[in-house]
Parts: structure tokens; C-alpha cells; sequence
């Protein structure tokens, strides 16, 4: 791979591998630095990567990077952000729609949320999410369909509160 491929490559994604990254961490900094951290492995290996898969392993790669910052975190305690608690009646009123959705979504199990994000957010056919997490296209129906359950059933419950 040529320095223009990979400066093609980059400019040709890193705006949507920026937009999985934040949704799935949540935070700015964080989401920079994963998409940096897998540009700078696709340079390192851009002898063995083949320019036709470049897409499918850069979001592979990214969700791995994900998953390993996680636990990464978990470890170091900084996953207190994350509660199952329903909000007490003065947090209700201070979210928006969209702050509720992303709390809800942020909940989900690792998998479930990169589906739901690659999905709904990216618009990936459920071809292409199977070849990126490498799962087959029902596996990620299934997985698809148990997040959106578990989202809508926790914004009910949301609803059935405020």
C-alpha cells in the first residue's frame, strides 16, 4: 500500500470510524484516540492488509480496540459512569430525547451495541457487519433485534416513570 492509498483510505473513513468510536465510548478524546490508534496499525501492516478488505478490517479492528479499552477500563474501576438505575424525578426532567437514547444505548452488551450502532447509525447491511465482527447474517439479525428489544424496553420503563 502506497503512502496516497493510505492517505486515500484515512480521508475515505475516518469520519465513520470516529461516529462508531464516540457512540460506543461516549467520550470525544477517547473516541480520537482509538481511530488513531487503528489508522496507525493500518499503517504498520499495510503490507499484509488487502486494499479490497480495508473497510471491513478497519471497523473489525475498531471494535476490537473498543473491547479492549473497556475492559482495560473495567479494571481501573472507571466504569462507575455506567448505571442501571432509572434517573429519580429531577434528573427525568433534564434529559432530552437524545440523552436518554444514548444513555439506553450505552447499556447495551458490547456486541449488541456495535451492531445497533454499524446498523442503525452507519447503515451497514447485515452482510457486512457479519464480515466485520465475523459472525453469519442471522446471527446479527438476532443480535440486532435483542438490542433494539432491550432498548425499547428500557425506554418504556422510562416513559413509565416520568
Amino acid at each position: 500500500m502506497s503512502k496516497a492509498t493510505y492517505i486515500c483510505i484515512v480521508e475515505a473513513h475516518q469520519i465513520g470510524l470516529y461516529r462508531f468510536a464516540l457512540h460506543f465510548l461516549g467520550n470525544d478524546e477517547d473516541a480520537q484516540d482509538i481511530v488513531q490508534d487503528v489508522f496507525e496499525k493500518l499503517w504498520l501492516h499495510k503490507d499484509r492488509i488487502d486494499e479490497g478488505g480495508v473497510k471491513s478490517w478497519l471497523f473489525t479492528c475498531t471494535h476490537n480496540a473498543m473491547i479492549n479499552f473497556i475492559k482495560r477500563r473495567a479494571r481501573f474501576d472507571y466504569l462507575h459512569s455506567i448505571e442501571v438505575n432509572a434517573p429519580n424525578a429531577s434528573e427525568r426532567f433534564e434529559f432530552e430525547s437524545k440523552e436518554i437514547i444514548e444513555r439506553t444505548v450505552s447499556m447495551l452488551p458490547p456486541l449488541q451495541k456495535s451492531i445497533l450502532l454499524m446498523r442503525d447509525l452507519e447503515g451497514y447491511t447485515y452482510d457486512e457487519i457479519g464480515d466485520i465482527l465475523s459472525l453469519n447474517p442471522s446471527q446479527v439479525k438476532v443480535y440486532l433485534f435483542r438490542a433494539r428489544m432491550k432498548v425499547k424496553n428500557q425506554l418504556k420503563t422510562i416513559h413509565y416513570f416520568a
